[in-house]
């Protein structure tokens, strides 16, 4: 793709391998947007993108506009873009949303890394989604941008098996690499003009909303699949002995049990009561004030027994 000059929109660690593999490929990366740094910490110091960080490492122009639609930013951008006639930009995870005057600038227009097989998932949180919903597989979607939210044409898609036990984060690692091998293929695609666009059907959409923290609290009374896909896909969070008790991980159990939601019926192992009958091991956990441990290694420290109830 040496002829190719692409502009690349991006922000968090999921874009990071989608533009190592573009500055990789031989393609003329021109510039990067990202977001504006953010303050961290107790002094608050200003800390880059993970995007802006790798640009750097390749010495890509990175510019960081507050917005692309309105104030001197966005006109100051369109200046940038302009000058630089890109034949294509391409956009994972920016986070911010592009003008009509943007998608239509490029000569192959706007293409974007989304994480899910479209038209399913479209939306801010489609990794979380999916695990939430109980699907088994998902993947990458490169799709040619258009106004509307995730619903322009499909260019080119890659699935993934996702594992009974894998959490968000493993995915989330996954989906970007398998991103990152489908933006180049799609690239040359384009140039070659091998690729036939494929309009979604919109009857078979869903829209994955952007998530939120009371979604994580688990509620023992519902059957242990719905608390492992949350945990699974956030990280739970419950009581115990009054304190904050985190989950990160758990795996589900074909045993039976009839005690009350939320007790602790094998103290060891820390199986938990669930609705329905059903139980679930809690396998990774923290309590407040604590370090985030193996289950094994949580039970030595802390002196837990059967019976003992969770979410009080």
């Amino acid at each position: 793709m040496k002829t190719m000059k692409i502009v690349f929109m991006g922000t968090p660690d999921f874009a990071v391998p989608c533009l190592t593999a573009l500055a990789d490929s031989g393609a003329e990366v021109a510039a990067v947007f990202t977001q504006p740094d953010k303050p961290s910490g107790r002094k608050y110091k200003l800390v880059p993108t993970p995007v802006k960080k790798k640009a750097l490492e390749y010495a890509i122009p990175v510019y960081q506009p507050l917005s692309l639609r309105k104030g001197e930013d966005a006109e100051q951008a369109m200046k940038i873009l302009e000058e630089i006639q890109p034949d294509c930009i391409v956009v994972a995870a920016y986070g911010q949303i592009l003008p009509k005057a943007i998608l239509e600038l490029p000569k192959y227009g706007c293409v974007n890394v989304h994480a899910s097989l479209l038209p399913k998932y479209r939306g801010a949180a489609p990794i979380q989604r999916c695990i939430l919903e109980g699907e088994t597989e998902t993947g990458v979607t490169i799709m040619q941008m258009a106004e509307g939210l995730d619903t322009g044409d499909m260019l080119v898609k890659g699935s993934l098996t996702i594992g009974e036990n894998e959490t968000a984060s493993e995915l989330h690692d996954r989906l970007s690499e398998l991103g990152a091998k489908l933006i180049v293929e799609a690239l040359q695609g384009i140039k070659d003009g091998t690729i036939t666009p494929e309009q979604q059907d919109d009857s078979k959409s869903c829209y994955a909303a952007m998530i939120t923290k009371d979604m994580s609290a688990l509620d023992f009374t519902k059957p242990a699949i719905e608390l492992h896909r949350t945990i699974c896909a956030l990280t739970g969070f419950t009581t115990m002995e009054g304190k904050r008790f985190k989950v990160f991980r758990s795996k589900l159990s074909d045993k039976k049990g009839t005690a009350q939601a939320g007790t602790v019926l094998d103290a060891k192992q820390l199986l938990v009561q669930c609705g329905e009958g059903t139980t679930l091991y809690l396998t990774e956990v923290q309590i407040e004030g604590g370090k985030r441990l193996q289950t094994s290694d949580f039970v030595r420290g802390k002196k837990i027994s059967d019976g003992q109830k969770l979410g009080e």
